[in-house]
């Protein structure tokens, strides 16, 4: 696959939108559309990415925690195809936390997030798959559901003071050479 294309910037309309369900996740398309975002997320430093964020308006993300020069705490999990993917919270505790975006590139933000969730997708193989997910990766799930509904992180931001450039979060976080 040669011609990935690249990853929508903020200020983007599409990132705005609210995607459609996937009808049929065996098609064609549908594939396509998978192994597209499967190649363009191995090629970044990213942990999670959405179709939207490809340009396709479809309820489709990839969730990949993975050790990162962006997240080097990052737990390891399988590059994992979630399809019209939708989550409850086990609880109502949320936490606060660090996040980046591929589409917000040199900016982080400390964002409220359930820390528990209970969630429901359907693989890439059209199977129903429901799971409890907790901590980084309920994090990142969360994240990257925001934006098959047009959100995006620095929108669930609480205070503005909580948003630094890339450059002092390395700083703040002990990761700067």
């Amino acid at each position: 696959m040669d011609n990935i294309p690249a990853i929508l910037q903020l200020g983007h309309p599409l990132l705005r939108q609210r995607a459609e369900a996937v009808d049929d996740v065996l098609s064609d398309s549908t594939q396509q559309l998978i192994e597209t975002l499967q190649v363009a997320l191995a090629n970044s430093q990213g942990v999670g990415l959405a179709a939207p964020q490809m340009g396709i308006a479809k309820r489709l993300v990839i969730v990949a925690s993975r050790p990162t020069t962006r997240y080097p705490y990052a737990p390891l999990m399988l590059p994992t195809v979630m399809v019209n993917p939708s989550f409850a919270p086990v609880s109502e505790q949320q936490e606060k936390d660090w996040e980046g975006c591929l589409s917000i590139p040199g900016i982080r933000a400390l964002v409220p997030r359930y820390t528990d969730i209970a969630i429901r997708y359907t693989d890439s193989n059209g199977q129903t798959i429901d799971q409890t997910l907790s901590g980084f990766v309920a994090r990142v799930f969360q994240h990257e559901v925001d934006h098959l509904d047009g959100f995006v992180y620095l929108d669930r931001v609480l205070d503005n003071h909580d948003i630094v450039a890339e450059s002092e979060f390395l700083k703040i976080c002990g990761l700067a050479a």
